[in-house]
């Protein structure tokens, strides 16, 4: 019998993805999981005081007034069989020890870049490529920042040809989920052919 509820229903065997959102402080990591998850995000975010300068480098950024200390989370249905859960790092070279833990278990990651401040995103691209975790970069354009070719940035990053590299808006819905779209393609296509190749 038919249900009066609209909705489509979730699989009780729905898969569940890690997916996590890295790159230096200040470049959009917190925007990018609230502009798409489905439930209010979980933030851990607190106000920058005096007692961080000198520790955090917050040059480009200086107007940002909070900082991420633990995580954001959020969670997006791509359909009834398969939930994205988000998992967006802290930015500040102090907290880059979480980084091993949230990676775990993770399918794929995006890593985000500011072309502002570059260099910020070089932690974020090392981690992943030592780790052999597949990414994508999501060149956040921001509105004050010139606006660079994707492969101008591939070439000023060295990423390898097979990284996907896109121009994204981490505060626009529909951007953030054409990155997260082009991740799970790069991750399964990653996966499928290391199956498909058991030498």
């Amino acid at each position: 019998m038919a249900s009066g509820n609209s909705e489509p229903r979730r699989s009780l065997t729905a898969q569940a993805v890690k997916v996590l959102v890295a790159g230096g402080f200040g470049v959009g990591k917190t925007t990018l999981v609230g502009s798409v998850s489905e439930v209010p995000p979980l933030r851990t975010e607190e106000v920058i005081t005096a007692a961080s300068e000198g520790v955090d480098d917050l040059s480009g950024v200086e107007g940002k007034t909070t900082t991420t200390v633990a995580l954001d989370f959020g969670r997006i249905t791509i359909n009834p069989e398969l939930i994205l859960y988000l998992f967006g790092t802290p930015g500040q070279d102090r907290f880059w020890f979480m980084w091993d833990e949230l990676a775990d278990g993770a399918l794929g990651a995006v890593v985000l870049a500011d072309t502002r401040r570059l260099e910020s995103c070089f932690p974020a691209v090392d981690f992943f490529e030592q780790r052999g975790l597949p990414f994508v970069v999501g060149v956040n354009c921001f509105d004050d920042a010139y606006r660079y070719g994707t492969e101008e940035v591939r070439g000023a990053l060295d990423l390898d040809p097979q990284v996907p590299l896109l121009l994204c808006d981490a505060r626009e819905r529909d951007s953030t989920k054409q990155v997260l779209t082009v991740v799970m393609e790069h991750a399964l296509g990653r996966a499928m052919l290391v199956s498909g190749n058991p030498g």
